[in-house]
């Protein structure tokens, strides 16, 4: 990390500075490891308690936490921002500056057909695989052991990191980031039986990534059968995810760790798919749909709802579930107890039928 000045630092966040402006901030922490030469940050009223036993230098504060009690007897500098959370990410990029690119063009270690066209300001690194009628766009950085397969097309400004495996004719757009190991476009989990052996389904479609999307480490993406996987613009997904055949996924999704879609998926806008969330075949998550956790989703969810839970329900139903759950031990007993009173009333009209049936034949 670098060396700022703490109003140096106040300055380039347009924040308000109380304190001590020459405090030199070498590094950024949370609350509980940082110390006197990092800066922290404080967004919510349940970390102001915990500020107090910090050995942080300094702090930025939401500024709507100004007057608040808590922040009685704190008397490091303080940094006031309409969002601390947003702030901290920028002081980060102050105090860690990203490595300045290489210009390495083409390396002679890389193995490129010469069907190939590659676009200027772009680095192949050592180890890299391209095949015939690859196209590639200007300034991407092309990392060791990127395999290309024939008729891929990599737009401008792109990232593929160590390992990432493109089969043939995947399309990437502009400003994409795949992060190392990840393989885009091989074929989808299709079989049939006959004669009592499984028999591949082939798969002659293709993936298509929109611009602005990044995909995390290891992550899979499946072909289509017949036409294109799609991952729509803007689309952030995360690490050990996998999409299977013909999903269209859409704008400014954010997909979590784990997650498993499998043939057919469709998303709307800006839906959320958290961690290890599993979704069926051909079920379609309208724009603004958010699952939770490590819920199953087997049928269509309609714009706007958040579902969570397994089998996944609306929220509120779930929640009322959840509740009613941890009542069953207290439930069990009290309809062992109704069983026992059921019985012994029984036992009683059955020795009353016994003694009207004796009157009466008497």
């Amino acid at each position: 990390m670098g060396s700022v000045r703490l109003a140096t630092l106040a300055k380039e966040l347009s924040a308000k500075l109380v304190g001590n402006g020459d405090l030199e901030i070498t590094g950024a922490q949370a609350i509980d490891k940082a110390q006197p030469t990092d800066i922290t940050f404080v967004a919510d009223e349940a970390n102001l308690n915990r500020l107090r036993d910090s050995q942080a230098g300094a702090v930025i504060v939401t500024e709507s936490l100004a007057d608040s009690p808590r922040m009685d007897g704190c008397t490091k500098p303080k940094l006031f921002v309409e969002n601390a959370k947003s702030a901290m990410s920028v002081a980060l990029t102050i105090l860690r500056p990203s490595r300045q690119r290489r210009q390495i063009g083409i390396s002679k270690h890389a193995n490129v057909s010469e069907s190939a066209r590659i676009g200027s300001e772009t680095n192949i690194h050592p180890g890299v695989t391209i095949d015939d009628d690859v196209v590639i766009g200007d300034r991407c950085d092309i990392h060791p052991g990127v395999v290309l397969g024939a008729g891929t097309k990599i737009g401008d400004d792109c990232v593929l990191d160590a390992n990432v495996v493109c089969y043939p004719d995947t399309e990437i757009g502009d400003r994409v980031l795949i992060h190392a190991g990840t393989v885009i476009g091989c074929d989808g989990y299709g079989y049939r039986q006959v004669n009592g052996r499984h028999e591949k389904v082939p798969h002659f479609g293709s993936v298509r990534i929109e611009d602005d999307v990044e995909i995390g480490a290891n992550a899979a993406i499946d072909r289509a059968m017949i036409g294109e996987t799609v991952i729509g613009t803007g689309t952030k997904i995360d690490n050990l995810v996998q999409i299977g055949h013909n999903c269209e996924v859409g704008r400014h999704n954010l997909i979590v760790s784990q997650v498993g879609m499998a043939g057919s998926v469709t998303t709307g806008e800006y839906v959320v798919l958290a961690g290890q969330v599993g979704v069926a075949d051909h079920v379609q998550l309208g724009d603004g749909v958010v699952v939770g956790a490590r819920a199953a989703i087997n049928k269509n969810v309609p714009a706007g709802e958040t579902w969570i839970g397994h089998p996944a329900m609306k929220a509120d139903q779930s929640f009322k579930v959840m509740m009613a759950s941890k009542k069953l031990p207290e439930m069990r007993e009290t309809l062992r107890s109704l069983v026992k009173q059921v019985r012994k009333l029984e036992s009683k009209l059955e020795s009353n039928d016994d003694v009207s049936e004796r009157r009466d034949a008497a």
